[in-house]
């Protein structure tokens, strides 16, 4: 008997034990924690491999930097723009890890209480040991040197009596004790790749070039291949079907079918893949959008709460530009420090690396309203250009603008939800689920300390256009519509991540987030993909 053919015998006929769909945080965790576990694991990512020189030099490169295939750019950020909120997302081996801002906090007491995985479990004592984990495997370590837009924000803690709550961030970079120097893997017992210690660049987020942001592919996804796990890039999995008969006691007990695409070609070629197990880790804009497909097609047994129970971090992200010259706020990483001006709140200070003034083009003044009239706030915007019209032409003729422009990165635990809708044949649509409130785009706290900041570095504030006049907030950390519950009626998943009405199907990424965690979320998508792994059985 040839080995392929004792390798099918062993499986069962499938291909893998284990199909994942997505590699960020949540697909990362369990590639390498099945494939420890004896598992035959693939993982399936739309997005390209990147690494080092493949990365934008600036975010001017749109090609190497956003992801929109129609029009031929394959880079790792994604803008997605919906009626409710403009969500910026992580595309790529790697997921999110490529583009976010290595930042990883543990949430506040409220948000293992919350939501409705709340009563499942004493979330907040099970996780700890995975948060952890979870912080040696992603390589956390405080920032050692705060930088000039850290020490603005610093002034902002003093003048409003908090500095005891600013601090430096925890965050995933290889600092070292020498910058730019190359060294044998730090983290794994020299099983890991070679690094290099950070440069203080501040283009995290448009891709680390020189090799010292922890990213994924540096870690679990690095692991998992050594352990046999195959990573397709650049391939889209269209759809799910459950094999075997109706007598089966569960669906998807007899396996599942996997249908697959070309994500980057013009005609892409289809291909099937079958395995004993899927995990969805696609994000929230990946695998909501599937599941609400899935469910009108294939796996009608999916819970109707799929798509509700969307969260953001009830966020604002405003850029402060600074009319000073010779200042550079570039310098450092990409959220070198935080601090908390109540105790709902927090907030960062978030920066690019210099020559990355993309956002300049989707940016405008702040509107000094949260007027529900459009009308009223572009009237507003209008009049900040005939009441400023000196500050107004220097802000348009800034020299660099990420060198000028710290983005403060507001957050709070306070709730506020949305549903997801399917739209067309891969789209989805926000809607206001009844009796819930929509995130908004006008927050008067974080007004009031971007107002603070601004005063400080002589700067104008400034926000996404269609924040500003159509009043529809930005965020980065989109959450839930898979969420974990009690049962079917009101969650997707159980406490153990897996899907109700499926056997061997699992959500681990951001959608499975059932609360809002307040502060940036790819640590607890990551602790919590542990804690669910940990509950898999070690293959016969």
């Amino acid at each position: 008997m040839h080995s392929s053919d004792k390798l099918a015998e062993q499986l069962g006929g499938f291909d893998y034990d284990y199909i994942i769909i997505g590699s960020g945080f949540g697909g990362s965790v369990s590639a390498l924690r099945l494939a420890e576990k004896g598992y035959k694991v693939a993982v399936i990512e739309q997005g390209k491999w990147y690494s080092g020189n493949d990365f934008a030099k600036r975010n001017w490169q749109l090609n190497r930097w956003l992801w929109k295939p129609s029009l031929r750019l394959f880079g790792i950020m994604r803008i997605t723009f919906m009626r409710h909120v403009t969500v910026l997302s992580g595309v790529g081996v790697g997921g999110g890890s490529l583009v976010y801002a290595c930042t990883l906090p543990v949430p506040k007491a409220p948000f293992f209480k919350g939501g409705s995985w709340g009563e499942l479990a004493d979330w907040q004592t099970i996780l700890q040991p995975y948060y952890a984990l979870a912080y040696k495997m992603l390589g956390a370590a405080d920032n050692p040197t705060l930088d000039a837009a850290d020490l603005a924000l610093q002034h902002v803690a003093a003048k409003n009596n908090r500095l005891e709550t600013f601090h430096p961030t925890k965050v995933g970079i290889f600092f070292g004790s020498q910058q730019g120097k190359t060294v044998a893997d730090p983290f794994f017992d020299g099983q890991g790749p070679e690094r290099k210690e950070c440069i203080r660049c501040g283009a995290c987020m448009t891709g680390c070039r020189h090799n010292a942001k922890n990213s994924l592919d540096k870690n679990y996804l690095y692991l998992a291949q050594k352990l046999g796990v195959n990573i397709q890039a650049e391939s889209r999995v269209v759809g799910v079907t459950p094999l075997g008969d109706e007598t089966a006691v569960i669906e998807g007990s007899q396996g599942y079918e996997v249908t697959i695409r070309d994500s980057t070609a013009w005609l892409g070629k289809t291909r099937k893949l079958t395995a004993k197990g899927i995990v969805f880790a696609g994000g929230v804009l990946g695998t909501v959008p599937l599941l609400l497909k899935l469910k009108a097609t294939t796996l009608p047994k999916l819970s109707d709460q799929v798509g509700m129970q969307v969260r953001t971090n009830n966020e604002s992200l405003i850029g402060v530009s600074s009319l000073n010259q010779n200042v550079d706020y570039s310098k450092g990483i990409a959220i070198g420090s935080i601090f908390h001006p109540d105790e709902h709140s927090h907030i960062e200070v978030c920066r690019y690396g210099h020559g990355s003034g993309f956002w300049r083009t989707l940016l405008v003044p702040r509107v000094g309203t949260d007027s529900p009239s459009m009308l009223v706030r572009l009237g507003s915007l209008l009049l900040f250009y005939v009441r400023h019209p000196i500050r107004a032409f220097k802000l348009l003729t800034l020299d660099d603008w990420a060198k000028r422009t710290p983005i403060l990165l507001f957050m709070q635990h306070l709730d506020s939800t949305l549903q997801l809708k399917r739209f067309g044949k891969q789209n989805v649509k926000s809607a206001v689920a009844k009796s819930e409130q929509a995130p908004s785009a006008f927050i008067p706290a974080a007004s009031r300390l971007a107002s603070d900041y601004a005063t400080h570095i002589n700067g104008v504030e400034t926000t996404l256009a269609n924040e500003s006049v159509l009043g529809i907030p930005g965020t980065a950390h989109i959450l839930g519509g898979a969420v974990m519950a009690a049962d079917a009626s009101v969650g997707v998943i159980d406490q153990n991540n897996r899907v109700f009405g499926y056997a061997n199907m699992l959500v681990c990424d951001g959608s499975m987030i059932s609360a809002n965690p307040g502060v940036n979320p790819s640590l607890s998508i990551t602790a919590i993909s542990e804690h669910a792994m940990s509950l898999i059985a070690n293959k016969a």
